[in-house]
């Protein structure tokens, strides 16, 4: 039987739940707006669940970053929270990119042409500094052109890879860069990470309801699968100059943006931060963005995002 705690609000009265190996096949999950997600959900105790919780026992803190809709600078904000978190010399950070077909990470952050090496103690991340330790399938690829065409089953065994058999040793942040929407890659790092501990996601996005449309459905999954979220990111939120710091909007926010769906679901706004055309030159160089720009309004607006990142965290650890 399920543990009825574990069935959502809006199932179908005789559901079989969610962990059950029947769940979205039989009857009665017929109309339930989860019989998607629920059927194609892993089921049964996975052995190498206790191999993931045992080599993530070192890691402090685990964040998803997600975005509803692609393009919106979802990897660009992990790679820039990234950059921040580890400025502090004290601090161990892994990145974990599982934007399986589009893997931008190792770009963003200046580490393209690095390749993997393995250890006895297994993968060993990419390092772009001392404490800053990257992992994607994009160091794998014979050719970063190549296309990766696989379904389901191929990306689920990369994630459970990356969270099994590398080496991410002690660290206190681990950013898990996602691709945008609710697809195969999210059920599968939550139901991975679920024991070992997930402090919750952030998502981004940007002003306009075309981009919010998809927004609302990352909240719906973070309530289905159970996953705190930690603020909402307004990205693109207007264009500030850089010579004369004047302000154009060029997303306009028609139903209210962020802020308006923030209130609506009872979810910290975290900030806005504008666009700047200096962002995405340091995205292309792979460079901190902070570092080389940091009397920009969007610098100034990324710093205080991370600071209330960094201070929610902090607070939920005491």
């Amino acid at each position: 039987m399920s543990n009825k705690e574990d069935i959502p609000e809006d199932a179908n009265k005789h559901c079989p739940g969610p962990e059950s190996e029947v769940a979205g096949k039989e009857d009665a999950c017929n109309g339930c707006p989860n019989q998607n997600i629920c059927a194609s959900t892993p089921k049964g105790p996975d052995p190498d669940i206790p191999l993931i919780n045992e080599r993530l026992s070192g890691v402090k803190h685990k964040i998803l970053i997600l975005s509803g809709k692609g393009g919106v600078g979802k990897s660009s904000f992990t790679s820039q929270l990234a950059f921040a978190l580890a400025g502090d010399e004290d601090t161990q950070v892994g990145v974990m990119d599982i934007d399986i077909c589009g893997p931008s990470i190792p770009t963003i952050m200046g580490v393209v042409n690095e390749q993997i090496h393995q250890s006895n103690s297994g993968w060993q991340p990419v390092f772009v500094q001392d404490n800053l330790g990257i992992m994607s399938i994009g160091f794998m690829l014979p050719d970063k052109d190549d296309a990766i065409i696989w379904r389901g089953p191929k990306k689920n065994g990369m994630i459970k890879q990356f969270l099994r058999d590398v080496d991410w040793g002690d660290l206190d942040y681990l950013l898990v860069d996602t691709p945008p929407g609710t697809s195969d890659e999210h059920l599968s790092v939550t139901t991975y990470l679920r024991n070992s501990g997930l402090d919750g996601a952030l998502i981004i996005t940007t002003p306009q309801e075309v981009a919010l449309q998809d927004v609302r459905k990352e909240i719906d999954f973070c309530k289905k699968a159970k996953i705190p979220i930690l603020g909402l990111v307004e990205n693109m939120s207007g264009f500030v100059c850089p010579n004369c710091h004047g302000e154009s909007i060029i997303f306009p926010p028609t139903t209210g943006g962020a802020e308006s769906l923030a209130a609506e679901f009872n979810i910290p706004l975290l900030g806005r931060i504008p666009l700047d055309p200096r962002v995405a030159k340091s995205c292309d160089m792979g460079i901190s963005f902070l570092d080389e720009y940091p009397d920009s309004p969007a610098c100034k607006a990324y710093e205080d995002i991370i600071d209330k990142i960094r201070d929610q965290i902090e607070a939920d650890e005491q």
